[in-house]
This record gives C-alpha cells, sequence and structure tokens, in this order.
C-alpha cells in the first residue's frame, strides 16, 4: 500500500507533530469524507506500507525530524514551489526561502526521491505567460540538480475553486500552448524531466512527457526496490498514478490558496486547524459513539530490493 499525506492538506507545513507521531505509534484514523461516520484504520509500519508519499508547500517544520520517518520508510517528496505572490498563496513561504528548503530536503532525502510541482498554472492580469516563464526559467536553474523531475499541470475549475476565487477561468488553448511550450523548452536547457499531470493534451512534441507523477516505476526507482505489475485506473480522469491512502482530512489546510480544491473555505481550515489535537489518532476531530471503525485492508506492492544506493541519480 501507498500511503499519501498530502493530497488533502498539507500535513507537513502545519501538522507535523501529529504525523511524526502516527509513524511513531504505527498507526492511523481516517474519517471517510463522502461517508462521516466511517473511519478507517491503517498499520503505519515497514511491513504494511510501501512507500510514504509526502506533498507540502514548506518542508522547513519537519526537517529536523524528517530521518524519523526516512530511516523507517521508503518514501517520495513533492515540493510545491509556483510563482504566486500572498495574492495567490497567503500563507505560503517566497520563491527564494521555498528554493532554499527544497536544497535541504534533497541533502538529506537524495534528488531522486523530489519532485518539483509548479502547479496549478493559472492565468491572470498578474501572472502572463510572459511572468511564468520568466520566474519557471530563474527556479529551473536553480533547482536542476536538486529534484528528480519537475511536473506541472493547468488549474481544473472545480466549485470550491470557483467559490474561493470568483472570476477564475480556465486558460485557453491558446494559452496552454505557449505555456507547454516554454516550460518545455526550458525544461530541456536545464536538464530536467518535465512532464504533465492529468492533462488530456498531448505535448510530447515540446519535450513534455505525459507519465503520472506518482507511478510505481517512480516510486521504486527512488527507492531501489520493484513493484508488482499492478492493474489501475488512477486516481482521477487522465491520470496515470497508482492508487494511494490518504491519511489528511479536508479543509484542514491554512495556507488559504486561492485555487484550493480541498477547502470549502479559508475561514473553515483556520477553525479546524484551531481544533486539531496533536495527539488524537484522527487528523480532525475524535472518534464518536456512532462511528464505525473498520480495519483497511493494506496489500503489499513490492517485489524485491533492487542494488541501488541513495543517490544513484534521476529515474525517467
Amino acid at each position: 500500500m501507498i500511503i499519501n499525506t498530502g493530497g488533502r492538506t498539507d500535513t507537513v507545513q502545519y501538522y507535523s507533530d501529529w504525523l511524526l507521531e502516527r509513524f511513531a505509534k504505527g498507526e492511523v484514523l481516517v474519517r471517510n469524507p463522502l461517508f462521516p461516520n466511517r473511519v478507517t484504520r491503517y498499520e503505519l509500519t515497514p511491513e504494511k506500507v510501501d512507500c510514504v508519499v509526502f506533498c507540502s508547500k514548506n518542508y522547513a517544520p519537519i526537517l529536523p525530524r524528517l530521518h524519523e520517518i526516512t530511516d523507517r520508510f521508503n518514501t517520495y517528496f513533492h515540493y510545491t514551489i509556483t510563482a504566486y505572490g500572498p495574492d495567490i498563496e497567503p500563507r505560503v513561504p517566497s520563491i527564494d526561502e521555498s528554493m532554499q528548503t527544497l536544497k535541504a530536503l534533497a541533502a538529506q532525502v537524495g534528488p531522486q526521491r523530489v519532485a518539483w510541482r509548479y502547479d496549478p498554472v493559472l492565468l491572470t492580469d498578474t501572472y502572463t505567460v510572459g511572468r511564468h516563464l520568466e520566474t519557471f526559467a530563474r527556479m529551473a536553474g536553480e533547482l536542476a540538480p536538486y529534484i528528480d523531475r519537475c511536473i506541472f499541470s493547468f488549474v481544473e475549475l472545480y466549485k470550491k475553486v470557483e467559490v474561493n476565487m470568483p472570476g477564475l477561468r480556465a486558460v485557453p488553448p491558446a494559452g496552454k500552448e505557449a505555456l507547454a511550450k516554454g516550460l518545455g523548452e526550458i525544461a530541456q536547457r536545464s536538464g530536467i524531466y518535465l512532464q504533465s499531470c492529468a492533462t488530456p493534451e498531448n505535448y510530447e512534441r515540446y519535450g513534455v512527457h505525459p507519465s503520472g507523477c506518482m507511478t510505481l516505476d517512480i516510486l521504486g526507482r527512488a527507492n531501489g526496490i520493484t513493484f508488482r505489475p499492478r492493474r489501475h485506473s488512477g486516481m482521477r480522469a487522465h491520470c496515470h498514478c497508482i492508487e494511494t491512502r490518504d491519511i489528511g482530512a479536508y479543509d484542514t489546510c491554512p495556507n488559504g490558496c486561492r485555487y484550493c480544491y480541498a477547502n470549502r473555505s479559508p475561514a473553515a481550515a483556520l477553525e479546524n486547524y484551531r481544533r486539531h489535537d496533536p495527539h488524537a489518532p484522527l487528523l480532525l476531530g475524535q472518534v464518536q459513539p456512532g462511528d464505525t471503525v473498520t480495519q483497511a485492508a493494506q496489500p503489499r506492492f513490492a517485489w524485491q530490493a533492487e542494488q541501488t544506493t541513495l543517490f544513484d541519480g534521476k529515474s525517467t
């Protein structure tokens, strides 16, 4: 089983103590977002978890103790750094600060375990195609030696996004074409393996690879292990990623990103953050008398270890 720690909230930035305690205790409870009375228990042990995947906009809070997880588990890290400022991402560190933290992360875990996410890409009067390409070029030149790959996607207009960012429009086809071409050219010059995420359009002519960002091949190469072949349908439309089990909760990320699909509103997320108990088995709240707690089936995907080392280089 693949455990995802950051698909529903920025667990690393805001809930590091809780996350580390859950792994130390070897179990976590997760409330079903569609059926709130259903709670699933996952064992967080090396015997039950093939790989732990992280996704965050700020790894600084967990870096001093990250070894408590990486010493025991296979891991892979997605680090989201975009061109946006506080007008779009109110509580996210600056680009320069984020790049320095990414370098520190790569020094700990190895560049082959770090993916830079430049997403979602959206266009406004401020964040034009030109500004994206200029910012991406500066970041690519600095981050290339420290990452396994870069992943980008275009903003999706979920209903929550439309509520939190009124007036946001989908990136038009001409804008997508210009961005894909420009990002691809910059990535090739910088020696970065660039891929799109859950994008129906194919931009391989610009050097953009359409493969998934959390495939068993990527996770296996990063950790020197081989996974059994496994058929799956992806995480969503046009997605090639292996299914994961997320241990976070929606409506709990205080970052306040205006394009966020995981929060109903920034106010709701901040209120839930204040309610968080770092010692509870659930990220948010407690088990209630009417809840049904079920032990998850946790099939193993890993087959055998390969003869590789932590810093063997980039996967493709």
